[in-house]
């Protein structure tokens, strides 16, 4: 298919650039989408020079919490149909729970980031998602499954619940809305500065093939799930997790 274009939030950094990477090594114009212009820039060029076509990696600076953002997105695409729309912006946002209102604020905080932003973005793009053929992923988090991230694991948990209603809308103009569930995922931002020797080790070994993901692993599910392969795959959480939590 000529012309083809991915859009991919958070596509910065980490699972997100990985994304874009291999979309564009697949022949698909891709479009990153991030709040920090300098590292979507570098991005971009990195990506391009590294697939060998000028331009094949574009760069947008939106928060994805603002609707009024949107419009830069929109923009940038301009009248060209949207092949596939990749959901990952988001990420542990910490906050001071020792109050109500803190609390309050710390869970919109998580929210707005990892299910806003996908919402946002999602029905802004919608109108332009190629028919039939289309593709949505939301990029979601083993701890939407097995707990432990508080709102962080309620956000991506949502996700989920989301993607089963948008998947049952969208199937019909035969567009496929699946979720990625990645596990521990090293060479990312997610932890900052506190992974330790000790918390690496532990995931590790939670994992059945004894090592942790990187986000090339998750980049590959991606892949599939936008590949003409994957056009009977709609509603489904795709565990990338080297077995740390087992398919149910």
């Amino acid at each position: 298919m000529v012309g083809r274009l991915a859009v991919v939030s958070g596509g910065g950094t980490g699972i997100g650039a990985a994304v874009a990477g291999v979309l564009a090594g697949d022949g698909y114009g891709v479009l990153i989408v991030g709040r920090r212009a300098d590292v979507l820039t570098d991005t971009a060029e990195r990506l391009s020079v590294e697939c060998g076509r000028t331009d094949a990696v574009t760069a947008v600076t939106a928060d994805l919490t603002d609707p009024a953002h949107l419009d830069r997105v929109l923009a940038a695409i301009g009248d060209r149909p949207v092949d596939v729309v990749v959901n990952n912006a988001g990420g542990y946002l910490a906050g001071d729970t020792s109050t109500l209102a803190g609390t309050a604020a710390h869970w919109r905080a998580n929210l707005d980031a990892n299910v806003l932003t996908a919402v946002l973005l999602t029905e802004a793009l919608r109108p332009a998602l190629r028919r039939p053929g289309g593709r949505v992923i939301l990029i979601s988090s083993i701890s939407a499954q097995r707990g432990g991230g508080g709102p962080y694991s309620a956000a991506k948990a949502a996700l989920h619940g989301w993607s089963y209603d948008l998947a049952a809308q969208l199937g019909p103009e035969q567009i496929t809305v699946n979720v990625v569930s990645p596990g521990y995922v090293a060479e990312t931002e997610f932890f900052g500065d506190r992974m330790t020797a000790e918390g690496h080790a532990k995931r590790v070994a939670a994992t059945l093939v004894g090592r942790a993901g990187v986000p090339n692993d998750v980049a590959e599910a991606v892949r599939y799930l936008t590949s003409p392969a994957a056009g009977y795959v709609t509603g489904q959480v795709l565990g990338v997790n080297g077995g740390s939590v087992l398919g149910r």
